[in-house]
Order: structure tokens, then C-alpha cells, then sequence
């Protein structure tokens, strides 16, 4: 049998307006007539050859003549270049041979994708070459760090008021006191916050797209920045609570902004141990402030201002700072990003082609992208979990310095007290992240550590409101559980959203829809009247949502494998499939 293939050139390959032209010329004497190219030919430019164009998604396999077809080594041309490698699927054969032997002869030489990547589904979870590991690693360092500072400082921002509520309250030097604030009035000026969060949320990562990640996280930083130097000089309960509304809505964009952001740069299977990084930053921030607001707090009266508004002072400079780093420093898109070679660029880019968001090169979201996105129930089932873990989080942010004053810890000693049940959770929620990404089973990981959670939030409730020890030793595995089994479900929604352009919207509501109530809810959960009592009303609220979350988690992860096993079934052969995530 005579085969003759077409052979393109390495390197001959250019983008054009609507795809991908290759040259390519015959490696042997035309015995036969031509074969047909997989797209419409183009007159080229050297003789004896023959251009084509293919859309820029495409792959080309072209064989080699014989005797090297024997070993099945074939030339596989992206947008990337051209290299050799042994078959694994084919969707383009450019080929001639026999009429007669045809057909058996080219089913024989090549492999169906059923065989080459787990029944047609597409997976970027097998092994990772050199050049991408070093790529991800490059990229880790000037993205992972600089996101996980930004955050911190968020958070140190935003919790810090519960620092201030109780700050040298023996002596009345407190925010409360000196403000004539009462609790349901603080109460307010936390919930006016949150309403602002989750109304700005949506909007923010649109801009986000349309103004450049650099930028408008820059804007962000400076704005919430300003205003948390400005709480230091609020008098009244008017006052605090118009500036906490303010302070809601720019830090609103930011978390999901965060997310939505390493769509741009990781795959779906990389994310969730980078969002914990990130996340883990406000366990940091936890005990941080609390070890912040001890040492601010021996600097009462200083320069005639009581602690509380240097807390707020002293914790809002950085941010303002930090925005001019951040403006010229944080990456916006693998497309355009300086510090990568051009073979790096190429490389980011090809290995997101079919599961991360895209940058410059990105379609806009439509209005059929939003009506799909707001109508897919499967999202509003993570909507509803992730509204289960916000009540928790929202309380433990806002309260554990009054609940550790509650345990029988005295003024500044509580504000010390809060650090360990933080430094814990920082721990758990690195290595739960990373072994939900490693095994691929995010939703039981979350379930998991919610049931745990849930267990040291019973353990407050139950013990009497004298067991202090023993009920510090819950709050810990409360704090531990609830805030591990965040990053996981993250990681797990973005993964399963496949319209890139859709992705940053997905990411809000689920932010906003889901997070914004929950977090509202927990600013009530925690009453001042049931100091005395152990604050049953917040344990019980919370282990019940936790205990929601390990269940939303576990029939979510049902229903996707049935999805998946239903995609497979159906499959056309040869057809390439993307699966859910677990």
C-alpha cells in the first residue's frame, strides 16, 4: 500500500483573522490524486505546497510516511508550534492510500479519543509537563503572594470594628462608649455593611473584566482604605454607620473579584489551593488583628485619641499604600503579561483553551450567557450551601472577640485569646484545600469539615456557660471546620461553570446571593443579652447550617456523577466531552 501525507512545516503555522494557516507539502511523489485538506485550501506562496486554514482550537495530526507511521509518531501542529509525540487522539488525518485499504488501514493506525483520554472527556488533571510546572510556579510567585497580602488587608479592615467594640471597654475607652452607640445601633452599622456587599458584588466583577484586574483592585484598596482611616474619627452612630455602608461597597468586589481573577490564569483542578492561600489570608488577618488590637490597646490616649481609633488608623494606611504597588505590580491577563517569555504567554494561554476565562482575547458575557447562568438550578444548589457556611463565617469575623470575652477572658487578654482558634483554622483550611484538589472530590471535603465544624459548635452549646476551657476548645474546632471547607467550595463552583464569559457572574452571586444573607444573618445570631449564657442562640444557628452544608455538599456530589455518567452514556464516539468536577 502507498500512504502519502501531508507534512507542516514546525514554525510555519500564523494566526489569521478567523483561524490558523498552516503550509504543508507532500513528504513523497504524488502516486494518486490529491487528498482533500480538513479545510478549504489556499493558494501558497512555494511551490509544491499547500496552505489551509483551520479554526485556532482546532489540533492537526498529520502522519508521517512510512516506515515511521510503523511506531504511530505523528506531528501534532497547534497554535503552540509543531512537535512530535506518540498518538493519543486524532481529530484531523490528512492522508492517501489505496482506495481499498483506506478505511481498515487508517482505523488501524489510529487510536479513538474513547481510548486516549477517559471515554472522550476532556481532563487537564493527568500529568503536567516540565514547562508547565515551572510556568504555574512563576506564576504562583507574583500572583499567590500579592493576592493573598490584598486580602489580608481586606479582612484586618473589615473585622476589625469587632476589635473595637470591646478595646479598653474597662475604662470606657471602647468604640461603643465613646460613641453613646447601643448594641442593636452596632448591630445596624454591621448589617448596612453587608447590604452594601452583596448589592456591589455583581457589578464590581464586571467592571473588574472591563477595567483590568490591576486597576480596578487598585481603585478598591485605596477606597476602602481611605475609609477605614476615616472610622477612626466617626462620633456618632449616624456617622458609623454611613462610613460602614461606604466600606461595604468597595470591599465588596473584592473576594469574588480574587476568584474570578485566577480563572484567568489557573486550570479548574489548580484553583481551590490558591483560593485557600488567598481565604487562609483572613484566618491570618483573624490573628493578626487580635495580636494588633493587644498592642495598639497599651497605647490608649495617645496623642489625646483612645485605641480604638488608632486600631482603625494605624490598620487603614497600608491599604492605602499597598494600592500604588498594586496598580503597577499585580498581572492582569497571561496575554499580555510582560514578565512571561512569549513561549510562557503561549503556553498559559493554550493550557486554558478550554476551562479558564479569558482575558484580552475574551468574548463579552451576553444577555443569553446571563439568562443561563441565573437559570441553571445546579448553581443555585452551591448558592444555597454557600449561603450555609457564610452565617458562620460572618459570626466568627465579627464576634470571637466577644465570644472569647464570654469565656471568661477580661479586656485586652480577649482580644489575645482569639489568636490560636485562627492559627488553627489557617492550618486545616491549607491542607483540606490542597487534598480536595489532589483527589478531585471537593464537595466531600466541604461536607466533611462543615460536619466537624458543626460538632464544635455544639460542643459551646451543650457544655454550661462555665466550662470555659472546654468550650474554647470547640470554638477552635468550630473556627477550623467552618472556615476550611470555603476554599473547596470555590474551587468546586468555578470548575463547574463552562462559559468563560459567564464565570465572573456565577462567581458573584454565588458570592452575593448566597454569601451576602448568610453573612447578614450573623450579625444578629450573636445576642449581647446571651453573653452570660454562652451565646446559644449563635452555636445552635450555626451547627444547623453547617450540618446543611454537609448535606447540600453530599447530594451535590450525587447528582453531578449521575451527570457525568449520563454524558458519557450519550456520547457520540470519537466525541470530545467535558465532565464535571467533584
Amino acid at each position: 500500500m502507498a500512504r502519502v501525507a501531508w507534512f507542516i512545516s514546525p514554525g510555519s503555522g500564523k494566526l489569521s483573522g478567523n483561524g490558523w494557516i498552516v503550509r504543508a507539502s507532500k513528504t513523497q511523489p504524488d502516486r494518486h490524486p490529491s487528498p482533500n485538506p480538513p479545510a478549504e485550501g489556499i493558494a501558497s506562496p512555494h511551490p509544491g505546497e499547500i496552505s489551509f486554514e483551520i479554526p485556532v482550537s482546532s489540533v492537526l495530526f498529520v502522519a508521517f510516511p512510512s516506515p515511521l507511521l510503523s511506531s504511530t509518531l505523528f506531528l501534532k501542529c497547534t497554535e503552540l508550534g509543531c512537535r512530535r509525540e506518540r498518538l493519543h487522539a486524532v481529530r484531523y488525518t490528512v492522508a492517501m492510500a489505496d482506495e481499498k485499504h483506506h478505511h481498515d488501514d487508517l482505523e488501524e493506525r489510529t487510536t479513538s479519543l474513547e481510548e486516549g483520554t477517559n471515554a472522550g472527556a476532556s481532563s487537564d488533571n493527568g500529568p503536567i509537563s516540565a514547562a508547565e510546572r515551572a510556568l504555574r510556579w512563576k506564576q504562583d510567585k507574583r500572583i499567590v503572594p500579592l493576592s493573598a497580602g490584598i486580602y489580608f488587608l481586606c479582612y484586618l479592615d473589615r473585622s476589625n470594628i469587632g476589635n473595637a467594640k470591646i478595646l479598653n471597654a474597662s475604662t470606657h475607652n471602647d468604640l461603643l462608649s465613646e460613641t453613646r452607640i447601643s448594641n442593636s445601633q452596632y448591630t445596624t452599622a454591621l448589617f448596612v455593611f453587608l447590604v452594601a456587599y452583596g448589592v456591589f458584588e455583581v457589578p464590581s466583577n464586571i467592571l473588574l473584566k472591563k477595567l483590568r484586574p490591576s486597576r480596578w483592585i487598585a481603585f478598591l484598596m485605596f477606597a476602602w482604605g481611605a475609609l477605614t482611616i476615616g472610622l477612626g474619627g466617626v462620633g456618632n452612630y449616624a456617622e458609623l454607620t454611613v462610613v460602614r455602608f461606604l466600606l461595604g461597597t468597595f470591599e465588596a468586589g473584592l473576594f469574588p473579584g480574587l476568584v474570578y481573577y485566577l480563572t484567568f490564569w489557573y486550570k479548574t483542578s489548580e484553583r481551590s489551593i490558591r483560593v485557600a492561600f488567598i481565604l487562609a489570608s483572613a484566618t491570618l488577618a483573624g490573628a493578626f488583628g487580635g495580636a494588633i488590637a493587644y498592642g495598639i490597646g497599651h497605647i490608649n490616649q495617645a496623642g489625646g485619641l483612645s485605641a480604638w481609633r488608632w486600631l482603625f488608623i494605624i490598620e487603614g494606611i497600608p491599604s492605602v499604600l499597598s494600592a500604588f504597588f498594586v496598580w503597577f505590580f499585580l498581572p492582569d491577563y497571561p496575554e499580555d503579561a510582560k514578565w512571561l517569555t512569549t513561549e510562557e504567554r503561549d503556553l498559559a494561554v493554550h493550557r486554558l483553551r478550554l476551562e479558564g476565562s479569558k482575558g484580552t482575547q475574551g468574548s463579552a458575557m451576553t444577555w443569553r450567557d446571563a439568562k443561563n447562568t441565573l437559570t441553571d438550578w445546579r448553581l443555585w444548589g452551591h448558592y444555597v450551601i454557600y449561603f450555609g457556611i457564610s452565617v458562620p463565617f460572618s459570626s466568627l469575623s465579627l464576634f470571637t472577640p466577644s465570644i472569647t470575652a464570654g469565656l471568661g477572658y477580661g479586656d485586652l487578654r480577649a482580644q489575645l485569646m482569639t489568636v490560636p482558634p485562627y492559627a488553627v483554622a489557617y492550618v486545616v483550611q491549607i491542607l483540606t484545600s490542597w487534598s480536595a484538589d489532589h483527589f478531585n472530590e471537593r464537595g466531600l471535603h466541604s461536607a466533611a469539615l462543615a460536619v466537624i465544624g458543626a460538632i464544635g459548635f455544639l460542643i459551646s452549646a451543650v457544655l454550661p456557660p462555665e466550662a470555659y476551657l472546654s468550650r474554647y476548645g470547640g470554638l477552635i474546632i468550630a473556627a477550623s471546620g467552618a472556615f476550611a471547607c470555603i476554599p473547596p467550595l470555590l474551587g468546586w463552583l468555578s470548575s463547574n461553570i463552562f462559559s468563560t464569559a459567564s464565570v465572573g457572574m456565577a462567581i458573584a452571586l454565588n458570592i452575593g446571593l448566597g454569601g451576602a444573607p448568610g453573612q447578614i444573618v450573623g450579625v444578629f445570631i450573636y445576642k449581647a443579652d446571651e453573653a452570660k449564657r454562652g451565646y446559644p442562640t449563635g452555636h445552635w444557628t450555626n451547627a444547623a447550617l453547617l450540618f446543611l452544608v454537609g448535606v447540600g455538599g453530599v447530594l451535590l456530589r450525587i447528582y453531578y456523577a449521575w451527570r457525568n455518567k449520563k454524558i458519557l452514556r450519550e456520547r457520540v464516539d470519537g466525541q470530545e466531552v467535558r465532565l464535571f468536577k467533584y
